[in-house]
């Protein structure tokens, strides 16, 4: 066993890692972020048993290695979030785009989140949902939730959080949608079977072939297109825009923008919103 892991990270090993998480995820880790590489992987090399990096990416390329691969990209990329982050989006969702669906007499929703993390952002909406529609039983609702990462799929089919989590929830569907558990800061909040049973999560890798054929009513793709280079981002936007049906919505996080992305035909509704 090892006692401790002095491994440095050379300019090789930054060249080889990058190029790594990009050709897997399309990922891009700019130049500047070594140090940030060398203390999140240097915990990978410690749970490895692993002396430097020269094993690691050894490792990394070796059949045993292709799940250490998602370890390394859960350790890589930023997964912090909470309930109703960028409220504006949920506002819009409850009361403007249901407004206009319920109108056309259609009782049928789908809705995709990509990159979901650990769930947050897809219970929002199911409680968004769940307060936009009384009569929510008679409606067809599916809410697909996906993410690279099993470890925070999992996260997100406990559907437990800690309160901080819950900081700009109101607390009113705090008391309606969530079960408490606990006391004091361990205490947890699970959420309620009515908001989970509306969401499908699964894992996926955007860069990969997409098996669901849509089309979709609204498309949240929210901070995580800040981790492509600009061609990527492209391509994907023009994948989204296939799977929206007419009229559907992409809404994307609020220090993202389709402004130099090729928008194609998307029309800008607000900010970080656009309909096609």
């Amino acid at each position: 066993m090892l006692e401790s892991i002095d491994a440095q990270l050379s300019k090789d090993h930054f060249k080889k890692l990058s190029n790594l998480m990009y050709n897997i995820s399309g990922v891009e880790i700019q130049a500047g972020k070594e140090g940030l590489i060398q203390s999140r992987l240097t915990k990978r090399l410690r749970a490895l048993q692993l002396p430097n990096f020269d094993s690691y990416l050894e490792y990394l390329g070796s059949k045993k290695g292709q799940e250490e691969l998602l370890a390394m990209m859960d350790q890589l990329t930023t997964n912090k979030t909470h309930f109703f982050r960028e409220k504006p989006h949920f506002d819009m969702l409850r009361n403007k785009i249901m407004p206009e669906i319920k109108a056309t007499g259609s009782h049928k929703l789908r809705i995709w989140c990509a990159g979901c993390s650990s769930g947050e952002e897809p219970y929002t909406i199911s409680m968004v949902l769940n307060e936009s529609l009384p009569n929510i039983a008679s409606w067809d609702i599916r809410i697909l939730a996906t993410d690279i990462s099993p470890s925070m799929l999992d996260k997100a089919r406990q559907r437990q959080y800690f309160k901080s989590t819950l900081m700009e929830t109101p607390p009113a569907m705090i008391q309606k949608y969530f079960k408490k558990e606990g006391r004091g800061e361990q205490a947890q909040y699970q959420v309620k079977d009515n908001v989970a049973k509306l969401i499908h999560f699964a894992q996926l890798n955007l860069m990969t072939a997409w098996p669901m054929r849509g089309p979709f009513d609204v498309i949240f793709c929210r901070n995580v297109m800040i981790y492509f280079n600009q061609a990527t981002r492209q391509q994907l936007v023009e994948r989204y825009y296939k799977l929206l049906r007419p009229g559907g919505y992409l809404l994307i996080g609020h220090s993202e923008s389709l402004t130099n992305q090729g928008r194609g035909e998307f029309n800008y509704i607000q900010p970080a919103a656009y309909q096609k």
